[in-house]
């Protein structure tokens, strides 16, 4: 499906009573929800993709090479809260390039204070702490994209 076309759906779900919107074409499946309490205005596309079967815990696992570095990471788990991304997006510590870090390493955040910015479809989202603590790690990369679910902090 061309960017055109899914920019046009996005804005006829934006600007409609319709809540959801998924179509199905030879190239795949685009679904359209616009989040209830999500920002005004935000609507995230989601494009459907096949998931990589979950080897059991404990088994072998075989992988790329590019996937070597997070399967070496697995196995340390890290103590304390794990604050987890809620969309995919650009990950950014401060407000603007030169700005102080919202969230950093030694910080002692509140439950619903900002502690970084995802940025999503030209949108600029900020990730607030789920829990009352200190932050004693910074698990993403300011700059880099984002997963959903991928952790972002860990709050002690």
């Amino acid at each position: 499906m061309d960017l055109r076309k899914l920019k046009t759906l996005i804005d006829l779900v934006s600007e409609s009573n319709i809540s959801e919107l998924e179509i199905t074409e030879a190239e795949g499946k685009v679904r359209i929800v616009k989040a209830g309490a999500a920002p005004a205005g935000m609507v995230q596309p989601q494009m459907m993709m096949m998931a990589a079967p979950q080897a059991p815990a404990g088994a072998p696992v075989a992988a790329a090479p590019g996937a070597a570095a997070a399967v070496a990471a697995a196995p340390a788990e890290e103590t304390g809260h794990v604050v987890k991304s809620p969309m995919v997006g650009t990950f950014y510590r401060a407000s603007s390039p030169g700005a102080k870090p919202l969230g950093e390493v030694g910080q002692q955040v509140k439950e619903g204070e900002a502690i970084c910015i995802i940025e999503a479809m030209k949108i600029m989202n900020e990730i607030e702490a789920d829990k009352s603590g200190t932050i004693t790690k910074v698990m993403a990369e300011n700059g880099l994209a984002v997963e959903f679910g991928q952790p972002l902090f860990i709050i002690e």
